[in-house]
């Protein structure tokens, strides 16, 4: 089990269970997870810069993901939230760490590995300092 950092350092996503996300064993099927967390990513690096009316964070691509499945999700009523962070920060690379959850359950815990793309040259290219700084801000210190 990965380590939960302090509530200042998560970015947290809240999302209602769409009818279309159950599969036929009642409950969320396993690749609608991989959505959750795409779309708290977009909130995470545009959305919410956005709204801000600072500059979203572009050019990243994913070069891995894992996911492990606590419990099955099950239609509510009520928001579930992907809480997410960054557990490892490098010149051209990140690492985000999410939990599925709800106040009380881990549905799944995930880790995705990003890298800095330059889509116009399409290879690899490191972070801007700006980057790197919004990329920190979810950085929890070592204790």
């Amino acid at each position: 089990m990965q380590r939960t950092p302090p509530a200042e350092y998560r970015h947290v996503y809240e999302f209602n269970i769409r009818f279309g996300d159950i599969d036929s064993q009642g409950h969320v099927n396993n690749v609608k997870f991989l959505g959750y967390l795409e779309d708290a990513r977009l909130e995470m690096f545009h959305g919410d810069p956005v709204r801000k009316g600072e500059e979203p964070v572009r050019g990243m691509v994913i070069s891995r993901h894992e996911v492990d499945y606590r419990l099955p999700l099950l239609p509510t009523v009520y928001p579930i939230r992907v809480e997410t962070w960054v557990t490892e920060a490098r010149a051209a690379s990140f690492k985000l760490a999410y939990e599925v959850r709800d106040d009380e359950n881990v549905y799944a815990e995930a880790t995705s590995t990003l890298v800095a793309f330059d889509v116009e040259a399409n290879r690899l290219r490191r972070f801007t300092p700006e980057e790197r700084e919004f990329i920190g801000r979810y950085v929890a210190p070592t204790a």
